[in-house]
C-alpha cells in the first residue's frame, strides 16, 4: 500500500524513461522512478509522518536565524541604513527561485530537493553539480551557523553568570582562537536529536522556532522605541555598490526555505503541503528580516555595526538601559540559531541520502535505521564533517562560500522548471509558477546577477569545490550510478 501523497508506480512517457544520448553524463532519470522510489533506503524506509505545519517549520527553522542575528552585523557596515533594502533584494531574488521550488517539489516530492529536479529534466552530470553544490550549500551553511551560535552563547553567559567561553576555544583560527567549541557543539547535539527519526526531530524543531519567532518579535517592540530618525540618514552612504554587495551577503540568510523540498518522503501529502510550506516560510521571514532590519539600524548608527558582535541584544540594552532584556535577546538567539543548525543538517543528509540511492555517492548515506526510520550513519558522518568546519573555519568565509553554491543550484531549478514544463506539459502540478516562463527567467537571472557580486576569492572556493567534485565524479560516480548499471545489466541480456 502507498503512503498517502506517494504518486503510484506508471508506466513511463515517451520521454520519460531513462535517457540514453550518446554519452552517459546526459542520461536522464525518469520522474515516475524518482517518485517511485520515494522513501526507500539501505535497510530501511522513511517514514511518512511530517504535516505541512512541520514542514514550514523545518524551513523557517533552516531560514531564520544566522542572517538576521550574525550576518546582520556585517552587512549593516556595506549597506548602511539601506540595509533593509538589501534585504527585500534578497529576498526578490530567493522569491523567484521560491516560486521554481514550489512547482517542481508538488510535481517531484523526493527527498533530493534540486539534485532530483536537475537529475529528471537535465542530465546525470548537471544533477551531479547541483548535488554538489547542495553538499557546499547544506553541509557548509551548517558549520556557518554554528560559527555564530558561540558569539550568542557568550553573550548569554555573560549577563547571567558574568563568565564568557575563553576566546582560544571559542574562536577558530584566524579569529584569535585555536578551535570554536560551540560550534561544534551545538552541531553534535542537533545530531543527537536528528537519530532519533523525523517526527521526534520536527516536534524539537517547532517548538525552537517558536521560540525566535517570539525573540524577534520582542526586539522588534522594544527595538522600536529607540529609533532615532537621524539614524537613517544618509540612507545610503555607499551608493547601489553597497546595496548590491550586501544583498549577496544577505542572500545567505534566505538559504533554507528549500529545506521543505529535502522532506519530500517524509510529508504525509507532499504534493499538497510542500508548495504551500515553501511559500508561507519565506513569506514569513522576509516580513520578520525587514521589519527587524529597520528597527535595528533606527536604533543604532550603521556605523556601529561594524565589528559588533550579537548586535540586537547590545540594542536592547541600549534601549531598555537594562542588561535583562540583552539576556532575554541572547537566550532567544541561543535557540534560533541552533534551529537552523538542526533544520539544514536534516537537508543536507536528506540530499545525500538521495544521491546515494542513485548510486553517486556511497551507500552508507542511503542506509536508514528500521527502528527509527531515519539514515543514522548518515547524520552521523555529515554531523561530524560540519561540527569539523565550525571548529576551524571564520564565519565570514563560510558564509559567502555556501550563497555561492546556493544561487548556483537555484539558477539551475529555474531552468529546471521550464525544461520540466516543455517536456512534460501533461504532469499533474499541484502549484504552477505564475507569468511563466518570465518568472524562472528572472529567477535565473537573479541568481546570477547575485552571484556576479560576489568577490574574486569566493569565486576561486567555488571553483576548487567544482574541480573536486567532477574529480569524484569521473572516479566514482559515473561508473556506479544506478542508471549506469541498469544499462550495463540491459545490454549484457
Amino acid at each position: 500500500m502507498l503512503d498517502q501523497g506517494q504518486a503510484p508506480p506508471v508506466a513511463p512517457q515517451p520521454d520519460g524513461g531513462a535517457r540514453r544520448s550518446g554519452s552517459p553524463l546526459l542520461r536522464r532519470k525518469p520522474v515516475e522512478q524518482l517518485v517511485a522510489e520515494g522513501g526507500q533506503g539501505e535497510g530501511g524506509t522513511l517514514r511518512r509522518s511530517l504535516t505541512m505545519w512541520q514542514l514550514t517549520m523545518i524551513s523557517i527553522g533552516a531560514t531564520l536565524g544566522t542572517g538576521i542575528f550574525v550576518v546582520l552585523g556585517e552587512a549593516t557596515p556595506l549597506a548602511g541604513p539601506a540595509v533593509a533594502i538589501s534585504f527585500v533584494i534578497a529576498g526578490l531574488t530567493a522569491l523567484f527561485s521560491a516560486l521554481s521550488y514550489a512547482e517542481l517539489a508538488g510535481s517531484i516530492p523526493v527527498s533530493g530537493s534540486s539534485y532530483s529536479y536537475a537529475y529528471a529534466t537535465m542530465g546525470e552530470l548537471i544533477a551531479w553539480v547541483c548535488g554538489w553544490c547542495l553538499v557546499l550549500e547544506y553541509g557548509v551553511s551548517v558549520a556557518a551557523v554554528a560559527v555564530g551560535w558561540g558569539e550568542y552563547l557568550n553573550e548569554l553567559l555573560d549577563g547571567t553568570i558574568g563568565l564568557t567561553i575563553p576566546e582560544g576555544i571559542s574562536a577558530p583560527l584566524g579569529e584569535g582562537g585555536f578551535v570554536n567549541l560551540p560550534a561544534l557543539v551545538v552541531v553534535l547535539l542537533a545530531m543527537l536529536f536528528l537519530v532519533r527519526g523525523a517526527k521526534e526531530s520536527a516536534r524539537v524543531n517547532t517548538i525552537m522556532v517558536v521560540v525566535k519567532i517570539v525573540t524577534l518579535l520582542l526586539f522588534i517592540g522594544i527595538g522600536v522605541m529607540g529609533i532615532k530618525a537621524g539614524n537613517y540618514a544618509p540612507l545610503a552612504p555607499l551608493g547601489m555598490t553597497g546595496i548590491n554587495a550586501a544583498a549577496a551577503t544577505l542572500f545567505f540568510s534566505y538559504i533554507g526555505f528549500d529545506a521543505a523540498s529535502t522532506a519530500g518522503e517524509e510529508a504525509k501529502n507532499p504534493k499538497r503541503d510542500l508548495p504551500r510550506a515553501i511559500m508561507l516560510s519565506l513569506g514569513i521571514v522576509t516580513v520578520l528580516y525587514c521589519l527587524v532590519a529597520l528597527v535595528a539600524v533606527g536604533a543604532m548608527p550603521w556605523q556601529d555595526f561594524e565589528g559588533t558582535e550579537a548586535a540586537l541584544a547590545q540594542i536592547m540594552k541600549d534601549v531598555t538601559g537594562h542588561s535583562f532584556w540583552g539576556v532575554v535577546l541572547a537566550a532567544g538567539a541561543v535557540v534560533a540559531i541552533a534551529s537552523v543548525v538542526f533544520a539544514v543538517l536534516y537537508g543536507q543528509t536528506r540530499i545525500l541520502f538521495a544521491m546515494s540511492r542513485d548510486g553517486l555517492v556511497p551507500k552508507v548515506f542511503a542506509k536508514v535505521n528500521p527502528r527509527t526510520g531515519a539514515p543514522r550513519a548518515n547524520v552521523i558522518i555529515v554531523s561530524l564533517f560540519c561540527g569539523t568546519l565550525a571548529a576551524f573555519i571564520p564565519l565570514g568565509e563560510l558564509a559567502n562560500a555556501t550563497s555561492i553554491g546556493t544561487l548556483f543550484a537555484f539558477a539551475l531549478v529555474n531552468v529546471a522548471v521550464v525544461i520540466l514544463r516543455y517536456r512534460r506539459p501533461e504532469m499533474n502540478r499541484t502549484f504552477k509558477v505564475m507569468l511563466f516562463p518570465v518568472t524562472p527567467i528572472l529567477g535565473f537571472v537573479a541568481c546570477l546577477y547575485n552571484m556576479w557580486g560576489l568577490p574574486l576569492a569566493t569565486w576561486m572556493v567555488f571553483g576548487g569545490w567544482m574541480i573536486a567534485g567532477l574529480v569524484f565524479y569521473f572516479l566514482y560516480g559515473i561508473r556506479r550510478s544506478r542508471l549506469a548499471t541498469a544499462e550495463v545489466a540491459s545490454a549484457e541480456k
